[in-house]
């Protein structure tokens, strides 16, 4: 033993060495007497024939009225008590009722019915505001170049070469993007692949369509660089690498920063996009390495390529839109282009709050009037911030807000699937205020906003009736 035995009353001789009589058992603990056992004092026992004890029942009905409210049937009552150990003995002698059902029939109707709403759902489509802001400005931020390099290539001779190449990546990069997106679901890695090989071939193929009509000459250079810029930020974009991205034009941002006070030389100016450019390829490389790092999904099929038409053609018809308008209205363009941010966000809010419709409507028809009303909601809400924009930049908000409509519109109906009613509707557009504006037809510059108007009142008339559905948000 390594230390004395302690011989005081209650030690540890008392577990260890007390002797207890053969045969004997320790003594058991109290039972404790269940909610519905008769008094100790009393002994309310109820002569056949006498009917039920109502201020038993009653007293019986308030301690679990908790959980007989929810109920919806007497059985569910039946089964509460059952599970809670009533015997037959006690409903008869106690409540005086003659069977577990006929007591559970008497609670039912005395507890009126609660149906506790269940807890609120998390959104599903909660939007990320920083992200979706950060987007609206990377979106205006490649201009920041035009205004360094503009001196240096006679910007004002060659814009058509860059619009040629613009409008060509544009629709490239909608159809590109919608098209990893589809990858992406099957996994990151398939996504991966698909923009390595869908990018490099856009930026080559808008360089091709901006050398034809500027002859090889050194704007070709320029339109090169803004190939390949809007090919790998569209990768970034669609990987969800937009702090990268942001980090990458710090240098282009510097250089823009020092145009209002001094002239940065031919140097700089050449030199820090160039730098920039550089920096968001090199990021887009790491990104798209990181992808490709996940392990390849076995069996995974490719979607057609049809599928992504649609959306190159939209991107195509609203680059055109947006050129018809920065034609008339240069800063339109400029307010266009960092509203679609928050247009992102408003797309995410929809979803939301078509979902909470869902779960308050009880009709098609209740649904189909929230419906409506939620898209009245947000569309509000993306044009009425323009009004100002528009007016303190200088542009026209009869030109501005019917053309953000009709661009916001076909968006959501692309975020639904809707991609041909937004495209075909969007190229309509397009391609009647190109033709009157080319060939000098009347109405003359009206036909744009009129043109815009009539796409946002169908694109919106498309919503009602694809969105106003509950099956399209199930």
């Amino acid at each position: 033993m390594s230390g004395p035995i302690s011989l005081e009353p209650g030690g540890a001789e008392q577990d260890t060495l007390a002797l207890r009589l053969a045969g004997t058992r320790p003594p058991r603990p109290p039972r404790r007497r269940p909610r519905w056992a008769l008094d100790d004092t009393t002994l309310a026992i109820r002569l056949p024939g006498t009917g039920p004890d109502e201020e038993a029942v009653s007293a019986l009905a308030a301690e679990l009225a908790d959980r007989i409210g929810p109920a919806v049937h007497p059985y569910e009552v039946a089964a509460l008590l059952e599970a809670e150990g009533l015997p037959g003995s006690v409903i008869k002698e106690r409540y005086g009722h003659p069977d577990l059902f006929s007591l559970a029939a008497a609670l039912y109707e005395r507890v009126p019915r609660t149906f506790p709403d269940p807890p609120p759902a998390a959104d599903p489509w909660r939007p990320d505001t920083v992200r979706c802001l950060l987007r609206g400005v990377l979106f205006a931020l490649p201009g920041l170049a035009y205004l360094l390099t503009a001196p240096l290539w006679d910007a004002g001779r060659h814009t058509a070469v860059l619009v040629v190449a613009g409008l060509v990546s544009w629709a490239w990069g909608q159809a590109l993007g919608h098209r990893a997106h589809l990858r992406r679901a099957t996994g990151p890695r398939e996504a991966g692949r698909t923009l390595l090989v869908g990018a490099p071939l856009g930026a080559v193929i808008a360089t091709a369509a901006a050398a034809l009509p500027a002859g090889g000459g050194p704007v070709t250079l320029v339109a090169a660089a803004q190939s390949a810029y809007l090919a790998a930020a569209g990768v970034l974009l669609v990987l969800g690498r937009e702090r990268l991205l942001a980090a990458a034009l710090a240098p282009l941002v510097a250089g823009a920063a020092v145009l209002p006070w001094a002239d940065p030389g031919p140097w700089p100016r050449a030199g820090l996009p160039l730098l920039a450019l550089l920096a968001v390829l090199a990021v887009t490389g790491h990104a798209l390495r990181a992808s490709l790092a996940a392990p390849a999904v076995p069996g995974a099929g490719r979607p057609p390529v049809l599928r992504s038409l649609p959306y190159g053609l939209f991107g195509l018809a609203a680059g055109v839109l947006v050129l018809l308008a920065g034609e008339r209205e240069p800063y339109a363009v400029i307010v266009l282009t960092v509203s679609m941010g928050p247009a992102e966000w408003l797309l995410y809010r929809y979803r939301g709050l078509s979902v909470a419709a869902l779960r308050a409507a009880v009709t098609p028809a209740g649904f189909r009037l929230r419906s409506a009303g939620v898209l009245g909601l947000c569309l509000t809400a993306y044009l009425l911030p323009l009004l100002p924009a528009a007016l303190l930049t200088g542009a026209e908000p009869a030109v501005v807000l019917p053309l953000a409509a009709a661009l916001w519109t076909a968006l959501l109906l692309q975020a639904f699937g809707a991609a041909w009613p937004s495209a075909a509707i969007c190229l309509t557009a397009a391609g009647g205020a190109g033709a009157v504006v080319l060939l000098h037809l009347p109405p003359g510059p009206a036909v744009l906003p009129l043109g815009c108007g009539a796409a946002a009142l169908c694109l919106t008339a498309c919503a009602l009736r694809l969105l106003g559905r509950p099956s399209a948000h199930a």
